[in-house]
């Protein structure tokens, strides 16, 4: 049992890095042109230097909604991390991390939500550029997507002994 409680430990702080590394870093998309390679990601456009997004009002709400979904993710996560380490000094024995469990899938739905939001409106999207993809931080967060769903059913299971 000590073992798995590190383990999802382990994950858990590797989510947070990981989701800190998605919001933070600018390589959703990778695109390259004639004039070399450019990435831009939640916040800013980056070719040779990095400028402010450039971004039509049409979309300006929806990149505002990723923008928050992922800083509340980032939050939830942490708060899950802490509630775990607290619940497992004070939780009597037998009992199951309904709380740690409960925010974690929280943190869950809104990675979901904010990265269904970015892929719907902007993927492909960068002006002036050829063949784009995604980028690692993109990869990044849909791999938080399905820890964070993991670690948060484990908590809810997960009884301590």
């Amino acid at each position: 049992m000590l073992v798995l409680l590190a383990g999802i430990f382990v994950v858990h702080i590797a989510t947070v890095i990981m989701l800190f590394v998605s919001t933070i870093a600018n390589v959703w998309m990778v695109s390259s042109s004639n004039v070399g390679m450019a990435s831009s990601g939640l916040w800013l456009l980056c070719n040779k230097t990095c400028e402010q997004l450039p971004v039509n009002s049409h979309d300006d709400a929806s990149l505002k909604a990723v923008q928050a979904f992922m800083i509340l993710s980032i939050i939830f996560s942490v708060i899950a991390l802490v509630m775990f380490i607290v619940q497992l000094f004070t939780l009597e024995k037998g009992k199951r991390f309904y709380i740690t469990g409960a925010i974690m899938l929280v943190c869950w739905m809104c990675i979901l939500i904010g990265v269904s939001i970015y892929t719907a409106r902007f993927t492909g999207k960068m002006a002036s550029f050829t063949n784009s993809h995604h980028g690692y931080c993109f990869i990044l967060a849909w791999i938080c997507f399905c820890f964070s769903f993991i670690i948060g059913i484990l908590y809810l299971v997960l009884r301590k002994k």
